[in-house]
């Protein structure tokens, strides 16, 4: 039998979803957010109960600098102190990615992001 684990959101997660909801009202795509609520609560977080390994692992990506192989190495053991074998990991959604924490028998929402959250707001850059 599989054991299921408990999912709790963070304050961040939480106000990231403000953050994503906004978004998608400035889009005109308000209607999008019930679904991904609906998305979490019928697929996501249930997936997540059964399967805290599913999400691909955050701290495996190879480091391309000397400032993310620093910050892996801290976030390590960070991840170390609170408990052994901790883990950081990424679920990838159709529009969102998810980053949560794996802690002993919890798993931890961490932050959520619509994929075009994630590019560069060039136009900031420069005057109207």
């Amino acid at each position: 039998m599989t054991t299921r684990h408990t999912v709790k959101l963070t304050a961040n997660f939480e106000h990231n979803l403000e953050e994503v909801e906004i978004f998608l009202q400035e889009t005109d795509a308000a209607q999008s957010f019930d679904a991904l609520l609906s998305e979490l609560t019928d697929t996501v977080i249930p997936n997540l109960e059964r399967f805290p390994d599913m999400g691909r692992s955050f701290l495996a990506r190879p480091a391309r600098s000397v400032e993310a192989s620093n910050g892996i190495a801290r976030l390590t053991r960070q991840l170390d102190t609170i408990a052994e074998g901790s883990e950081l990991r990424e679920y990838v959604m159709t529009h969102y990615l998810l980053l949560y924490a794996q802690i002993r028998e919890t798993v931890y929402l961490l932050s959520i992001r619509h994929h075009r959250q994630l590019s560069f707001d060039l136009k900031s850059h420069w005057p109207a």
